[in-house]
């Protein structure tokens, strides 16, 4: 059954919205803005952690115009439905392309121009591995699968989820989750993604806020089990064909991306670097948006 408790939360984004159904993932909501512009639509995908939602995207859903802009909230999060299931890449792949899907099917089968960012990297790069003739480009903030121990070359398919690590977290999940949500905690961790103390506070309040929603608790505790990390990550870069850009900072928690050298020596691949953590689309707005049109437009 869904979860409709989470419509009292908030809109993350000053947009309209619909919904897109799905038996696996339930009711995912989507924002939408500027839907009649001509041009590709645009996908944001924000991350995967304990508070995530659309707000992470929102300096890019605000600063891009000129074409049609959405942004999802993944199953678990936001204002999707927070199920008590196992969260999975195969999950959240399905409900990005049903999104997807819906896009094209809107937009007079124009393919889709898909921007994602840290985790939700490796669910848009199996997408578009699985159904390329549905995107035109793919934009990667932060991406995952490139850090000291790639290559990941397991089975196609395959996580890392430990399934003890997941008994414990569920038994434990109330309490842990509790912890990890609270606010000083929730600002702690964002420092740690900035690699500063210049956390934006609207970020930071719906973190909050997003944390405290009923079933909040489940999609993290996949994510903390391991179960949302593909195991076969850098079997899906590999297969990508369409133009790619990824952009990243060098400040912070998340700087190691020493596997993604190998990718520049690709005609697709282009790659930034940014004076920023982890969220460069938010510290340098103005000029990252600038960037990503001059990216599609190249690719145009």
């Amino acid at each position: 059954m869904s979860d409709l408790s989470t419509r009292a939360l908030s809109p993350a984004l000053d947009a309209g919205d619909h919904e897109i159904l799905g038996e696996e993932f339930g009711r995912v909501l989507v924002y939408g803005r500027d839907r009649e512009a001509p041009g590709a639509p645009v996908l944001l995908v924000h991350s995967v952690n304990a508070a995530p939602s659309a707000m992470e995207m929102r300096p890019i859903f605000e600063g891009l115009g000129g074409r049609p802009l959405y942004a999802m909230d993944l199953p678990g999060f936001g204002r999707s439905d927070r199920e008590a299931r196992l969260y999975t890449p195969r999950l959240m792949t399905d409900a990005l392309l049903a999104v997807a899907e819906d896009l094209r099917a809107r937009h007079g089968g124009s393919p889709v121009d898909l921007c994602a960012l840290s985790l939700s990297c490796e669910f848009a790069a199996r997408a578009a591995s699985e159904q390329p003739d549905l995107f035109r480009t793919l934009a990667l903030i932060s991406p995952t699968g490139f850090d000291r121990r790639a290559p990941y070359d397991g089975p196609l398919g395959s996580t890392r989820g430990k399934p003890v690590l997941r008994k414990v977290f569920r038994c434990s999940g109330s309490r842990l989750y509790g912890w990890l949500t609270k606010p000083g905690v929730v600002r702690y961790f964002l420092r740690r993604t900035y690699g500063s103390r210049g956390v934006d506070p609207d970020l930071w309040d719906y973190a909050v806020r997003t944390a405290a929603q009923p079933g909040a608790k489940h999609a993290p505790i996949s994510f903390l089990s391991g179960y949302l990390f593909s195991r076969d990550a850098s079997r899906l870069y590999d297969t990508l064909e369409l133009p790619v850009w990824a952009s990243h900072g060098v400040r912070g928690d998340f700087v190691d991306y020493r596997d993604l050298a190998r990718m520049e020596t690709r005609s697709n691949w282009t790659r930034t670097e940014y004076a920023t953590g982890a969220l460069p689309h938010y510290e340098l707005r103005e000029r990252f948006v600038s960037d990503y049109e001059g990216f599609l437009a190249q690719a145009g």
